[in-house]
């Protein structure tokens, strides 16, 4: 018997890891990334329906309008990106593990798809949505990349300095911008957002290079954002060694003050950029306190996960976080779908209605279809392991057709 056993384990070794069970997955982390990607479609929405920036939503306005308007602002620009960068960092664990599975090397399978999240990125940017956070993430993801090998307290450490460098910046430019008449800058930027509409509402080659165009003020957005970017990155790789969001149960109570000092410090600050941004605060202080609600924007981050968290410990938040998690397996074919169907909604590539529609008909319009693909990824992923886009990414990033193993 002693023998038969040896001669089985011997075989499972010598089988190596395609024979390997395929590891179970996450999916609260799952349900985190289908939330989040709900919440950057609602803050990409306003951007290619041409209202993002200006004050009281665009000239399609009613009550309703200015309403759903300020809410986005309030509880959804700038915070669901950071969730996505956090479980971005989270998942570089992940993907460390699977290749000690596999008995790889981790350096060319993680630049390898980064390279292709880079390439990914930069055809979205030029052909669909010029806003992309695939290029930062695999751009900034570079420095993930080399700390992967610090110890978790140090990246922590490393984390929180990164958000107060930028905290203190942040600052000191909202306090020199609030000091400056920006009347002329104001005119400047209506022109701007005038011609970009009629590009959008063009022919597809008009698209094109308004996107291109576009990519100037991406890169200083990347400037901007990513301090930010970078110490959700780290956040997330330490919670991602330290296994935080797995075993909820027994962090309920830090879960719980999370939420509770999220929601104290993130509610003020969302609360803040809405009103400079939508109104009814003067313009000169549009800039200023969209940077207060940036600072913010991770406590409320942090909230959201901590609340979700919590509830799917209950048996009707887990049936919550069941309908999430596909969509979150496949989030980047979803992502580039989105894209896709703004496109053909608001520039010339089908409707052309960029700068035409109110914000409640756009927010209206995302939750409709981000509840279809709901539907769409929980049909695909009872069947497939990845998505179509995930599929092609883990191609290039094993380098080989994927055996159907997720990570």
């Amino acid at each position: 018997m002693s023998q038969r056993r040896e001669t089985i384990e011997h075989d499972t070794r010598s089988a190596g890891p395609r024979t390997a069970r395929p590891p179970r997955r996450i999916v609260e982390v799952d349900a985190l990334r289908g939330f989040a990607l709900c919440g950057i479609f609602l803050a990409n929405v306003l951007v290619m329906a041409g209202l993002d920036g200006q004050r009281g939503g665009g000239p399609h306005t009613s009550g309703v309008d200015q309403v759903a308007h300020w809410l986005v602002t309030m509880f959804v620009q700038t915070k669901f990106y950071l969730l996505f960068s956090f479980l971005f960092g989270y998942s570089f664990t992940l993907q460390t593990a699977s290749a000690e599975r596999d008995g790889a090397a981790f350096a060319p399978r993680m630049l390898r798809r980064l390279g292709a999240l880079f390439v990914l990125g930069v055809l979205h940017a030029v052909l669909l949505y010029p806003g992309d956070i695939l290029t930062t993430y695999a751009v900034l993801g570079l420095i993930l990349f080399a700390a992967r090998s610090a110890d978790p307290g140090r990246m922590w450490r490393a984390a929180l300095w990164v958000y107060g460098v930028v905290a203190g910046l942040y600052l000191l430019l909202g306090a020199a911008v609030a000091l400056v008449d920006t009347g002329d800058e104001d005119t400047a930027l209506a022109a701007e957002a005038a011609e970009l509409a009629a590009a959008y509402r063009g022919g597809a080659g008009e698209v094109v290079r308004a996107n291109i165009g576009a990519l100037p003020d991406v890169l200083a957005g990347l400037f901007m954002m990513g301090g930010m970017v970078v110490a959700a990155f780290l956040a997330g790789f330490v919670a991602g060694k330290r296994g935080l969001l797995t075993a909820v149960r027994d962090r309920a109570d830090w879960l719980r003050r999370t939420l509770v000092l999220g929601l104290a410090a993130g509610l003020p600050g969302g609360a803040l950029m809405a009103a400079g941004t939508v109104g009814p605060l003067d313009a000169r202080w549009e800039i200023p306190l969209f940077l207060v609600g940036m600072l913010t924007a991770p406590a409320l981050s942090a909230a959201y996960a901590s609340g979700l968290l919590l509830w799917f410990t209950t048996p009707r938040g887990a049936r919550f976080a069941a309908r999430l998690a596909p969509a979150g397996r496949m989030a980047l074919t979803n992502y580039l779908a989105q894209s896709l169907v703004m496109a053909l909604v608001f520039t010339g590539y089908g409707a052309a209605l960029h700068g035409r529609v109110g914000a409640a008909a756009a927010m209206a319009g995302a939750l409709l279809f981000y509840g279809c693909q709901l539907a769409a990824s929980a049909r695909l992923m009872s069947r497939h392991r990845l998505g179509p886009v995930e599929t092609l990414l883990r191609a290039v990033t094993l380098w080989r057709r994927p055996s159907g193993t997720a990570s």
